[in-house]
């Protein structure tokens, strides 16, 4: 995963430099969208393929009205220009209802799993089932 700052530092190094990483099987996405650098422009300047929706605006979810209307923005928009969205700091079963009926691609967070060593991560898969029993019904 490439910052914002760094993605920019990166695409002025050469006109191309971004498209070249993607023609290698790289694809570019933005983290921590909707805070700091990234902004608007990137999505029509840079080649994004997946927008990562910051934990700040899926905390509050499904209380906090601001937060939702702003994950369902970010989510709008990534679908009108077809880019994949993940979204981050997911801890509550009614966040992952939330955003997963809004069209959400990936969920990342704690309700999920907390962070694993390599190891680990072919016993998570096999789990991950049932945990996600919930999102089925």
């Amino acid at each position: 995963m490439i910052s914002i700052t760094k993605l920019y530092q990166i695409a002025l190094t050469g006109p191309n430099c971004l498209e070249q990483l993607e023609s290698l099987g790289i694809p570019i996405s933005i983290d921590d969208f909707g805070t700091g650098y990234s902004c608007l422009s990137s999505l029509k300047n840079l080649p994004i393929r997946r927008l990562k929706i910051d934990q700040s605006f899926v905390k509050g979810i499904p209380y906090d009205t601001n937060d939702c209307a702003i994950a369902a923005a970010i989510l709008a928009l990534a679908q009108k220009l077809n880019l994949q969205v993940t979204a981050e700091g997911i801890e509550t079963y009614e966040q992952a209802d939330f955003l997963g009926n809004l069209g959400c691609d990936e969920l990342q967070g704690y309700l999920l799993s907390k962070p694993v060593d390599a190891e680990q991560i072919p016993y998570l898969l096999r789990k991950l089932p049932d945990r996600l029993i919930f999102l089925k019904s």
